[in-house]
C-alpha cells in the first residue's frame, strides 16, 4: 500500500519534472531575434537587458535549490541551471554582435551579476543558522521571481491600450503560465512558501494574459469579417 506521503513526493516531483520541461519553451524564446541578430551582425535596437536580468535570476532560484540553503528542491535547481547557462549564451552573443558601447556596458553588468551572485553565496555561507539563511536566500530568490512574473506587466497595459496582441507572443504566454503553475504545485506539495507563493503569481498573471490574448484575437478577427464597404440599399 502507497502511503500519503510517497503519494505527495511522486506527485511533487511530476510536478517539477512538468514544470522543468515547460520552461525550455521560455528558455528558447529568444532565439529567433538571436537568429535576426547574428543574420544583421548587430544588436540593432534589441535590449541586453533583459538576459542579465534573467541571469541574475537563475543564477539566485539556482542557488535556492541546493540542499545547502533548502530541502529537496533539487529539480529547482536543475531548471535554472540550464536557463542561467541559454541566458549567458544570449549574452554572449549580445556582446559579440553590439556596438562598443553597449559591448563595453553589457560586460559590466555581466561582471555585477557574477559579483552579487558571489557576495550572496559568500554572505549566506556565513549564516551558521540554517533557517536565517533558507530565510535570507529565499527572501530574494522569491523577489527576483515576482519581479520576473511581474515584468509582463508593461505588455499586458500596451495590449489592452492597443487592442491588439502583436506584442504580446501566444507561446511565450503559455509557456510561463505552464511553468509557473507546475511549480506553484511543485511548491505547495514541498510546503516551500519561497516557491508556491511567486509561481501563484506568475499563475494568476500568465491566465490573465492568456484570457487577453483570446479575447482581443477573437475581436480582430470578428473586425476582420466586416463588409470594408457597409451598404444602406
Amino acid at each position: 500500500m502507497i502511503s500519503s506521503s510517497s503519494v505527495l513526493a511522486i506527485c511533487k516531483d511530476a510536478a517539477g519534472v512538468a514544470g522543468n520541461i515547460f520552461a525550455f519553451g521560455l528558455f528558447v524564446s529568444p532565439m529567433p531575434t538571436f537568429r535576426r541578430i547574428i543574420r544583421n551582425q548587430s544588436t540593432e535596437q534589441f535590449s541586453g537587458l533583459p538576459y542579465i536580468y534573467a541571469l541574475l535570476n537563475c543564477l539566485l532560484c539556482m542557488w535556492y535549490g541546493t540542499p545547502l540553503i533548502s530541502s529537496d528542491n533539487v529539480l529547482v535547481t536543475t531548471v535554472n541551471s540550464i536557463g542561467a547557462v541559454f541566458q549567458l549564451i544570449y549574452i554572449i552573443l549580445f556582446i559579440v554582435y553590439a556596438e562598443k558601447v553597449k559591448k563595453l556596458r553589457m560586460l559590466g553588468l555581466l561582471l555585477a551579476v557574477f559579483v552579487l551572485f558571489a557576495i550572496v553565496v559568500a554572505g549566506s555561507l556565513q549564516m551558521i543558522d540554517h533557517m536565517m539563511r533558507w530565510i535570507f536566500v529565499g527572501s530574494l530568490s522569491s523577489a527576483s521571481l515576482v519581479s520576473m512574473f511581474a515584468s509582463p506587466l508593461f505588455i499586458i497595459n500596451l495590449v489592452i491600450r492597443t487592442k491588439s496582441v502583436e506584442f504580446m507572443p501566444f507561446y511565450l504566454s503559455l509557456s510561463t503560465f505552464l511553468m509557473s503553475s507546475c511549480f506553484f504545485l511543485y511548491g505547495l506539495f514541498n510546503y516551500d512558501p519561497f516557491i508556491y507563493v511567486p509561481n501563484g503569481m506568475g499563475t494568476i498573471l500568465g491566465i490573465v494574459q492568456l484570457v487577453l490574448y483570446f479575447y482581443y484575437s477573437n475581436r480582430s478577427r470578428e473586425d476582420s469579417r466586416e463588409p470594408l464597404i457597409v451598404s444602406y440599399g
